[in-house]
């Protein structure tokens, strides 16, 4: 997995949410578990509070086995990730020293992902989900939208289901290492039913399409990223965390860029310039962050009316 390292000087005074359900979900969480191998910080609040608050967050990072360290100058980590790119680490608390383990040589997809199919809803319009690590408010933001949302792991074969749309959610790690379901994508592309895909699901479009991806040395991790939608003046601050991106030179034909990052000018979406397939490398579901692309959940929704 990859360690998190936070910047933010103080960490832990409000503690960790309730674990209540709506819709077989977590409420206030957008996974039902931790994914991360390590939690890196400055400064540890030993007394919490919060209205929603069940426990503290190192109550929590014991109950899924995560080790978690403080008093560290994760800003000079920071600074020097900055400068470097992403590198390797490791959390040493004795002497005895693990090797370094390298996340980008495992498909951590396939760690991540459902492990069999479940259903949400019972709204009128069918979403196949594949899930390459979904986050929960995904699929709530479907559910709003009057849909039943489909959840299948994502190597599933989908030959035998039915649905009107589909969806590709976001995921950890080398997108290239997803090769079942970059062989689903190419063959969903031959139908005209609608696809729409975040994040990873944005990189495995690209390459399903015949495009090419690469890793950033920068990633992009923030609430407060500008992106552009190409042909427009609008603009839009969105939320990522992504390490991967898909090189718009190598898009073929009959695909061009959807959205364009205003910091680097890398690539942040795609669409068919013919049918109704589109996705983004953002998070318009945020969660947390800005909601300023939330309507593009309507215009998947407004796709799949189209089309039947």
């Amino acid at each position: 997995g990859q360690i998190l390292v936070l910047t933010y000087p103080i960490v832990g005074n409000y503690g960790v949410p309730r674990e209540d359900s709506e819709n077989e979900l977590y409420k206030f969480f957008e996974s039902d578990k931790l994914h991360i191998s390590a939690l890196v910080i400055s400064d540890y609040s030993w007394e919490y509070s919060h209205w929603n608050a069940g426990r503290s967050l190192g109550d929590w990072l014991k109950q899924n086995r995560i080790p978690g360290i403080f008093d560290v100058d994760t800003r000079m980590i920071t600074k020097l990730l900055r400068e470097k790119g992403s590198m390797l680490g490791k959390v040493v608390f004795d002497e005895r020293e693990p090797d370094f383990y390298d996340p980008n040589q495992e498909n951590l997809v396939a760690k991540v992902s459902t492990n069999e199919r479940k259903v949400y809803g019972s709204g009128r319009y069918r979403i196949l989900l594949l899930d390459c690590g979904v986050k929960y408010n995904i699929i709530r933001y479907l559910l709003q939208r009057d849909t039943t949302v489909i959840r299948v792991p994502w190597d599933h074969d989908i030959s035998k289901e039915t649905y009107d749309g589909m969806f590709i959610s976001n995921g950890p790690g080398d997108p290239k290492r997803c090769t079942a379901t970059i062989r689903t994508l190419s063959c969903c592309f031959e139908s005209d039913k609608p696809i729409f895909g975040i994040c990873l699901g944005n990189q495995l479009m690209g390459l399903a399409a015949g495009a090419d991806t690469y890793k950033l040395k920068y990633g992009h991790r923030s609430h407060n990223q500008p992106v552009l939608e190409v042909g427009t003046d609008k603009a839009y601050i969105t939320s990522q965390n992504h390490g991967y991106a898909i090189d718009n030179k190598t898009l073929p034909e009959g695909w061009e860029p959807l959205f364009m990052n205003l910091n680097d000018n890398t690539n942040e979406g795609m669409r068919h310039v013919e049918k109704p397939f589109f996705s983004t490398q953002f998070h318009p579901e945020a969660s947390g962050g800005p909601t300023d692309t939330a309507f593009l959940f309507d215009l998947f929704l407004e796709n799949i009316k189209a089309s039947l």
